[in-house]
């Protein structure tokens, strides 16, 4: 059964602006008796949180602002900022990822981390849950937990379980939701008090009621609701990250720092994920490293591959060349491993006089994988022919060693009867050329200044724009290209094309559009 830390802060947006604002008014170093955040809304500015000063003058939210401020001149107010609220609630999703990799958001407060399995690795689901809320709460960010079974369950226990921190036994969801308010399956607000007025005031008194009589005087929503907080249905979540089984994890008894330690960490936790590959038969594309500061800074170090693989020793040496940029700080408390892009490998017959796989080291994969995680992951590619008259657009890049798609696997490769440039210039550049006449090519071209005299020339090759991807009162003969393949006294060669159709009143003009060489 999946088991599901839901993790809720009642004052997110106060705690997120004390936070970004720690020298005004308010903050937890001088608090003010009541804090409020005030937005504009429906022409009005009216209260977007309040803290517990202002909750317990009656204050609440969706309060014109100038109401409350007749009602509690101590009251002291702010403009909300929901958009850096979101930032910062997206921010600290991803910083659980030392806790759990499938984490999903619960806007605009909330988190819901799936814990599945990985609970034992802070001795239980109460040790993980009580962790994770006093890492937050030093922070100025005061949270309740709950774990449970179904993320409805655990969404209801956060907000209105007691303690701020419950764990709910596996099976045990009908019993802990029994006494809460049917608000807690989350349902809409006008449906919450439509269901109170008629007296029905626990989840208990609900659920007893004839589905039937349920769905017709409150809707479908309120059962599906009922049935995701019972584990009858399930309910799919939204993650940051897809859910991973190809996920490690190595926490210290003390943080690290030296460069040795995280080289040597790095070394250990690639090296067990790889094992648990090549025992399933599997490879990936990229393996993402992360370190977990004591200050909750994450630094994400990632090495690709050409060709899915599993080599232990030949991922750590990409990876460990960008440890140099990973500050440690006051030192790293957790290390994380992502394998992506995870798919089915056979193994590979090592070659003569080695004891260990060849692996990824073989061939041009090696090669191709330090130049890629060096230069960059879009510095390293192949050029593939792709059907177009446009020839900007008849070249497509593809991964180095990737298989071969498109136009090539039906015949449509490159027309060795009409070559192409190595280099195509990405936008030609004008020339000044003669020709003896209008439709012959050119005899002599300046370009950037240069003179070359043509002693070779091949042409024309007349190609037309698409006139599909242009209005149809721009398309015309005008449009059309002359390309010439002409070679030079120093036997450069060049890729150049008159532009439009030779006419009296309108004098040709050149353009330089590759190089063969």
């Amino acid at each position: 059964m999946d088991r599901i830390l839901c993790v809720w802060s009642p004052c997110w947006a106060i705690a997120n602006w004390r936070r970004r604002n720690p020298q005004v008014p308010g903050h937890g170093a001088a608090p003010a008796e009541a804090f409020a955040l005030v937005q504009a809304e429906r022409g009005a500015r009216r209260l977007y949180a309040v803290d517990d000063g202002a909750a317990r003058l009656g204050l609440f939210v969706g309060q014109k602002a100038t109401d409350a401020a007749a009602l509690a001149p101590e009251l002291v107010m702010a403009d909300a900022d929901p958009v850096a609220d979101a930032a910062a609630l997206t921010a600290l999703a991803d910083w659980c990822a030392r806790f759990s990799p499938a984490v999903a958001i619960d806007a605009p407060d909330g988190l819901y981390l799936d814990i599945t399995g990985a609970a034992h690795l802070w001795g239980g689901e109460a040790a993980m849950a009580a962790d994770l809320a006093a890492r937050l709460g030093r922070n100025g960010l005061p949270v309740r937990a709950a774990v449970a079974g179904t993320p409805g369950a655990a969404w209801a226990l956060a907000r209105f379980g007691r303690p701020a921190l419950t764990v709910v036994d596996p099976g045990d969801e009908a019993a802990h939701l029994a006494p809460l308010p049917p608000s807690a399956l989350r349902l809409e607000s006008q449906t919450a008090a439509q269901i109170a007025r008629l007296g029905l005031t626990t989840v208990a008194a609900l659920a007893a009621l004839p589905r039937d009589q349920v769905v017709r005087r409150f809707g479908a929503a309120v059962i599906a609701r009922l049935d995701h907080g019972l584990g009858r249905t399930r309910e799919a979540l939204v993650y940051r990250r897809p859910p991973s089984p190809w996920f490690a994890r190595r926490a210290f008894a003390d943080p690290i720092s030296a460069p040795e330690d995280l080289a040597r960490a790095a070394a250990d936790i690639v090296a067990g994920l790889c094992a648990r590959l090549e025992t399933a038969g599997q490879g990936a594309r990229r393996f993402d490293l992360c370190f977990h500061r004591l200050d909750g800074v994450a630094h994400l170090v990632s090495a690709g591959l050409a060709l899915a693989g599993r080599d232990a020793a030949a991922i750590h040496r990409l990876l460990a060349p960008k440890l140099d940029s990973v500050d440690p700080g006051f030192g790293i408390e957790v290390v994380t491993l992502t394998a992506e892009a995870v798919e089915p490998i056979s193994a590979r017959q090592a070659r003569l006089g080695e004891g260990a796989d060849a692996g990824v080291e073989a061939g041009a994969a090696a090669l191709v994988d330090r130049l890629t995680n060096r230069l960059g992951a879009g510095a390293v590619w192949r050029a593939e022919a792709r059907p177009s008259h446009d020839p900007g657009r008849a070249v497509a890049r593809r991964p180095a060693l990737s298989p071969i798609l498109g136009a090539a696997t039906r015949g449509e490769g490159w027309d060795p009867l009409r070559p192409r440039p190595l280099r195509l210039f990405r936008q030609p550049e004008p020339i000044e050329a003669m020709a003896p006449v209008p439709d012959d090519p050119p005899v002599f071209f300046r370009w950037r200044g240069a003179p070359h005299r043509v002693r070779r020339a091949e042409g024309p090759e007349r190609l037309a724009e698409e006139w599909w991807r242009h209005p149809f009162d721009e398309v015309g003969p005008g449009r059309a290209r002359d390309y010439y393949r002409v070679e030079d006294e120093a036997g450069a060669r060049f890729w150049l094309f008159r532009d439009g159709l030779y006419g009296a009143e309108t004098p040709a003009k050149w353009w330089m559009h590759g190089l063969f060489g």
